[in-house]
């Protein structure tokens, strides 16, 4: 039985070069007693074909999927329970993991039993390369939640029996492109407690597109998530309700403001 699934959910990915890549850099990581579990979630024939046709490439690799596309929360769900390792690395299907990922998250996760999963900082990605970095806090706190997940999604690898005994991800409208944020406010309000190596593990695709798939709606409804754990949070009221707004007056600011800025900061 391998240490460590890996686990990505794929919708309509038909950029061939950018999902050989993903895949390449899982299946060459100096840690190799691994599984590759993913998650067709619905893809248009094209997008199928090229998955059936990179899950040849290796045998560790587990194609699963159904023909309706459900979202990321239920495919990652779908992911956990078949998963046998003792571990769940999660990846995308457009990103690059470094080749010490593995090695360096398992390693910790090992030492540290108290620790329930681990990120790491990434490389900044687009079309052109790599074009800035980005560092988490070690270990964040409680007011870290509050402008935005303290842990970037697929660079964390969890601990498979904590993720199994939380329920997994939120399958709901209202966690649609902020499911990732939901399952770290669960977990640390149930006492799990991450942890990111200060390091970057993965070059991490951030490029105008990002933007333009958080729409308004995408915006509400993080709003409303935000507003249904926000209060557990020991944060002071003002620093809550800010936090709470923060989606819908981020969604007023156009998206190509906010990636000059991020560029700036982090380029």
């Amino acid at each position: 039985m391998p240490v460590i699934s890996v686990i990505m959910g794929v919708y309509n990915q038909t950029k061939e070069e950018q999902l050989l890549q993903a895949v390449d850099s899982v299946l060459t990581q100096s840690f190799q007693d691994l599984e590759f579990l993913i998650f067709d979630d619905g893809s248009k024939e094209a997008g199928r074909k090229l998955l059936e046709q990179v899950a040849g490439r290796d045998s560790r690799i587990r194609l699963l999927g159904e023909s309706r596309n459900h979202g990321l929360a239920y495919a990652l769900n779908q992911c956990i329970k078949e998963a046998s390792g003792k571990y769940l690395a999660r990846m995308d299907a457009d990103d690059i993991c470094l080749p010490e990922r593995l090695t360096r998250q398992y390693a910790y996760l090992e030492n540290h039993p108290e620790t329930a999963f681990v990120g790491s900082g990434a490389k900044l990605i687009d079309d052109a390369g790599i074009w800035g970095e980005r560092r988490m806090k070690e270990e964040p706190q409680a007011e870290d939640y509050i402008r935005y997940s303290p842990f970037i999604h697929p660079t964390v690898m969890f601990r498979t029996d904590v993720l199994r005994r939380e329920g997994g991800y939120l399958v709901s409208e209202e966690t649609r492109r902020c499911e990732d944020y939901e399952l770290f406010l669960r977990l640390y309000l149930k006492g799990c407690r991450g942890y990111n190596l200060p390091e970057e593990l993965l070059c991490y695709r951030e490029d105008r597109a990002a933007y333009r798939r958080r729409t308004f709606r995408d915006r509400i409804c993080e709003m409303k998530l935000r507003r249904r754990y926000f209060p557990r949070l020991p944060v002071s009221g003002p620093r809550r309700i800010a936090g709470m707004l923060r989606p819908v007056f981020a969604g007023l600011v156009p998206g190509s403001v906010i990636r000059a800025v991020r560029r700036l900061s982090e380029g």
